[in-house]
C-alpha cells in the first residue's frame, strides 16, 4: 500500500491525533490536506499553540486543547504521541468504544518501500543508529534516518527506493504495543529507565521485545552478550540471533578479541578495526561500535568500517568537547539522562572531572551513582529536583569519607555550571552529565546541553 492509499482509505473516518509536536504536525497537515476528518488533541491551551494551532485551523483541523484533551475521544482511528502510553486509562476506553489506537511510527513501518534497521535499548541508542547510517552511507547507500532521531518519515515514504535503508532509533514509548517487523532489530542493553511511565520495570522489559517480536525467520535480532536480559530475548526471537560482546568469546557476532573487534563466523575471526583507532572516547563507544557493525554485517566492508570509525566525531551533547578555556576542558554530555549513562561517561574520561548533576526524576535509584561519583569525580555540583537525592547517595555510599569529594548544592543551572567554572583550575574537566531527565527545567536534553553551551561560552 502506498501512503496516498492508506491516507485515501481515511477519508470516510474520523481521526484523532493525539500530541501536535515534531512527529505528528506532518501527518496531521497530510491528512488535513487530503481532505480527512481530522481531531487534533494537545494539552497546551490556544495561546500557547499560537501560530501553529491557527495554522491548522486554516486547513480545516478541529482542535481540542487543555486539561481534558483527551477526554471522550470515540474517533475511529486515534494516532497517539510516543509519550502517551497505550495503557492510558483514555486510549483504554477508546479502545474499548472500537477505537483502532495506532501511531505515526507504526503506520510509516506499515508503508516503508525500503529495508529497515532498527535500534533500541537503554543507553546507546542515538550512537549506535547514527553509526549504522554513517557506514551505509559510506558504503554507497541512500539512508533515511528517523524515529527518535532526525526527522518524521511517514510523509517521505514516496520518495524512498526499494533499494533504500531506514535506520530508526526507537523508544519504548514508541515500541510499546506496536507492530514492528524490522529487518534487522538491536538491542544495545537493557537497565531500569523511564519508571516514571512504565507500569514497571518488567513492563519496560516486555517494550522492547516489540522491535524483534513480529519479524519473520529471515529477521535478524542482535543482542548484547553480556547484558542480563539477553536469554529472555533471545528465547523469543523468531528469526536468527548474533551477539556482540566487549567481555567474552561470541560464535557468531561481533566481538573486541586482543584489542581488535571483529566480525566472527562459527567461532573464526576476521578483523575490523583496531578499538584504540576509534575516534569517539570509551569503553561504551567500543560497544557500540560492535552492535553497529554487526547491524551492517554483509552491507559494508571492513575498509569502511574502519574509516568511519577513524572519522566520526560522534553526536552532539554526548562527550561533546565544547570548549577549552584557561587550561580546563567544558564537556557536554547532555544525554546522561540515566545514571548508567552518566557512569559510562565517567569511566570515558581519563581524568576524574568536576560534574554537574540532577534533574526530572524518573524514579531511578542513584546508589550505583553515589559509589561512582565518589571513585572517579573530583568534585559533584548538584541542581534540579533530584539534588537532593544524588547527595543522599553520595553521603550513603561506602567510598565517601575516604574519597572527601566536595559536593556543592545550587538551584539554579546557571549558577552551577558557573561554580563548576569556579571549582577548575588547569587540566581540569568540566562536565555536564546530570543522570537524569531534563523535564525539570528544560523541554529536552538538546535544551539542557545547548544552555550548557552557551553559558560555557560566555565565560570570560
Amino acid at each position: 500500500m502506498t501512503l496516498q492509499e492508506y491516507v485515501d482509505s481515511l477519508k470516510n473516518k474520523r481521526i484523532a491525533v493525539l500530541g501536535i509536536g515534531v512527529s505528528n504536525t506532518p501527518l496531521i497537515e497530510l491528512l488535513a490536506q487530503n481532505g480527512c476528518d481530522v481531531t487534533a488533541c494537545d494539552k497546551r491551551n490556544p495561546e500557547q499553540m499560537g501560530e501553529l494551532g491557527q495554522k491548522l485551523q486554516a486547513l480545516s483541523v478541529k482542535l481540542k486543547l487543555g486539561e481534558d484533551y483527551l477526554e471522550d475521544l470515540d474517533q475511529d482511528v486515534i494516532f497517539r504521541t510516543p509519550g502517551l502510553m497505550p495503557f492510558d486509562p483514555h486510549l483504554e476506553a477508546a479502545k474499548a468504544r472500537g477505537s483502532l489506537i495506532t501511531s505515526e511510527m507504526e503506520v510509516f513501518l506499515q508503508l516503508c518501500p525500503c529495508k529497515v534497521i532498527a535500534v533500541t535499548g537503554s543507553d546507546g541508542k542515538t550512537t549506535t543508529t547514527t553509526i549504522i547510517s554513517e557506514l551505509l552511507k559510506a558504503a554507497g547507500y541512500r539512508v533515511h534516518v528517523g524515529g527518535n532521531i532526525g526527522r518524521p518519515l511517514l510523509c517521505d515514504t514516496p520518495l524512498m527506493q526499494p533499494e533504500d535503508y531506514v535506520v530508526l532509533e526507537l523508544s519504548s514509548f514508541q515500541l510499546h504495543s506496536m507492530i514492528c517487523r524490522p529487518d534487522v532489530a538491536v538491542i544495545t542493553n537493557l537497565t531500569p529507565n523511564h519508571l516514571d511511565k512504565h507500569k514497571d520495570f518488567q513492563d519496560y522489559i516486555d517494550a522492547k521485545r516489540a522491535i524483534y517480536e513480529h519479524q519473520d525467520r529471515s529477521g535478524r535480532l542482535v543482542l548484547n552478550a553480556d547484558d542480563a536480559h539477553t536469554d529472555y530475548y533471545r528465547a523469543s526471537a523468531p528469526g536468527q540471533v548474533s551477539l556482540f560482546s566487549d567481555r567474552q568469546f561470541v560464535s557468531q557476532g561481533t566481538m573486541l578479541k586482543n584489542g581488535t573487534l571483529c566480525w566472527m563466523t562459527d567461532g573464526v575471526a576476521e578483523a575490523i578495526v583496531r578499538a584504540e583507532v576509534i575516534r569517539i572516547p570509551g569503553e561504551h563507544n567500543v560497544l557500540n561500535y560492535l552492535a553497529a557493525f554487526e547491524a551492517v554485517r554483509g552491507l559494508v566492508n571492513a575498509e569502511t568500517c574502519r574509516e568511519v570509525a577513524k572519522t566520526f566525531p560522534g553526536v552532539a551533547h554526548r562527550l561533546e568537547l565544547v570548549r577549552e578555556l584557561r587550561g580546563v576542558r567544558y564537556i557536554n554530555d547532555s544525554i546522561g539522562s540515566s545514571p548508567t549513562r552518566t557512569i559510562a561517561g565517567l569511566h570515558a574520561l581519563k581524568t576524574k572531572p568536576i560534574i554537574i548533576c540532577g534533574g526530572y526524576d524518573k524514579k531511578i535509584p542513584f546508589d550505583n551513582l553515589g559509589d561512582e561519583l565518589c571513585l572517579n569525580a573530583k568534585a559533584v555540583v548538584l541542581t534540579g529536583h533530584t539534588a537532593e537525592k544524588i547527595r543522599a547517595a553520595i553521603l550513603a555510599s561506602s567510598h565517601y569519607e575516604d574519597s572527601g569529594l566536595p559536593v556543592c548544592m545550587v538551584e539554579d543551572f546557571r549558577e552551577a555550571v558557573l561554580t563548576a567554572s569556579r571549582m577548575a583550575g588547569e587540566g581540569d574537566i568540566v562536565l555536564l552529565s546530570p543522570a537524569c531527565a531534563s523535564f525539570d527545567h528544560f523541554r529536552n536534553f538538546e535544551d539542557r546541553g545547548n544552555t550548557f553551551k552557551q553559558i560555557v561560552m560566555e565565560i570570560q
